[in-house]
């Protein structure tokens, strides 16, 4: 996710938070503070926002452990995780890939909610063990009103979220993981990932509308709802915008699942040596046949690929004495076979933000790949109804049968 920051690696998994977490980190502190301050009268000042604030950390360790719950679950399965993202709605675990069966997608999905349950119940038991024993001085915090303590407040809060987490995740509406758990039961029953999916989708547009709804009447009709009502909102458009990717990286599966880089690469290309001169780069290649990327190659082999963007800085007195070899990007390359199908050459590109990539046959410089090529490919594909792992007939196959 961009906008990101590494903060370690839990398991093995990287683990960063998003700029928006910081954000959510003062709202939700400010805001249990406030809580806080009506169902605990007689604290000091500086003690909500201690309680508040431990509360909503705690809060965001708890959606961590949910979150690596999914990654180590999927890990296990045999999927790549690259890594948890915290941001301001929760977590995300970012896979490498999507589950290829049904059972995965199931085992993978069910077992955050668990996970929240099983911290629901144990922050109640912690809860029920300081109300009845108090043997936890540190926490205590005596009130003369009603003498409860900063362990009891936080503990109690931590309880009912993640119960009522849980629970939220267990909705039937796609990307929620009880929509990940309808779709795979209709993916089973079907053996259609493309239709359980956007049957799944529809179900998550629906509550997506339902909580944006629900947020306007908190904002407009009960006192003090706004902040209420502009949350639903968000969270509503989030489930929407959620789903609509949702089902639009499945069409994109559909169609792209199959097809052969080989059949839409652009295979007639051009390549520089790496003592090329960025002058004659710009005026010969990216003036006059309009390329914004060229691999850079000795012979057949390829050492480099150098675009529009790594030129940029350069001043461009120095494009005549400066070798395409000083801006080019070296290791990691990352390369398409022939073989390859579309999806697997998109998922590199989305991965790594790239714009094109360069097409190998052992070890051999054959062709590039570029978006464009993927996306007017999509667009033909779409308008004449054409589905991936389909196979290209010739002319004399053709009159054969």
């Amino acid at each position: 996710m961009r906008g990101s920051w590494r903060v370690g690696r839990i398991a093995g998994i990287e683990v960063g938070i998003h700029y928006t977490w910081l954000l959510a980190l003062f709202i939700f502190t400010w805001l249990l503070g406030q809580g806080f301050s009506t169902t605990y009268p007689g604290w000091y000042t500086y003690f909500y926002w201690i309680a508040g604030f431990l509360a909503t950390f705690t809060l965001f360790l708890s959606v961590l452990i949910h979150e690596l719950a999914h990654s180590l679950v999927a890990r296990s399965r045999g999927l790549a995780v690259s890594s948890i993202t915290l941001f301001i709605l929760g977590g995300v675990s970012n896979l490498a890939q999507e589950p290829e069966n049904p059972g995965v997608e199931f085992y993978m999905a069910i077992v955050g909610p668990l996970t929240s349950l099983a911290l629901g119940f144990i922050f109640w038991v912690i809860w029920y063990f300081i109300t009845k024993t108090w043997v936890l001085p540190v926490f205590s915090v005596n009130i003369p009103a009603n003498k409860q303590s900063l362990g009891l407040a936080i503990t109690g809060f931590l309880a009912y979220t993640n119960i009522a987490l849980a629970i939220f995740n267990l909705l039937p509406g796609f990307p929620l993981d009880g929509g990940r758990v309808f779709r795979s039961i209709l993916w089973r029953a079907t053996g259609n990932l493309y239709r359980a999916t956007n049957i799944a989708s529809v179900i998550g547009r629906v509550f997506g509308w339902g909580f944006i709804a629900l947020g306007v009447v908190l904002a407009i009709f009960t006192q003090f709802g706004f902040l209420n009502g502009l949350w639903f909102v968000f969270l509503g458009w989030f489930l929407n915008s959620a789903a609509d990717n949702s089902s639009l990286e499945v069409t994109l599966k559909e169609h792209l699942s199959g097809v052969p880089v080989e059949q839409i690469m652009e295979k007639d290309i051009e390549s520089v040596r790496p003592d090329t001169t960025i002058d004659y780069l710009v005026q010969t290649i990216f003036v006059q046949k309009r390329k914004r990327a060229v691999p850079v190659a000795e012979g057949d082999n390829l050492v480099g690929v150098v675009t529009i963007s790594d030129i940029k800085a350069l001043p461009q007195e120095r494009w005549t004495l400066t070798p395409v070899l000083q801006v080019m990007h070296r290791e990691p390359i990352h390369t398409v076979k022939p073989e390859d199908d579309l999806n697997t050459a998109m998922k590199l590109m989305a991965q790594y933000d790239l714009n094109q990539i360069p097409v190998l046959n052992q070890g051999k410089l054959v062709g590039m790949l570029t978006r464009a090529d993927v996306i007017n490919y999509l667009q033909l594909s779409q308008e004449l109804h054409i589905k991936g792992k389909h196979k290209t007939n010739s002319p004399g196959a053709a009159a054969k049968s």
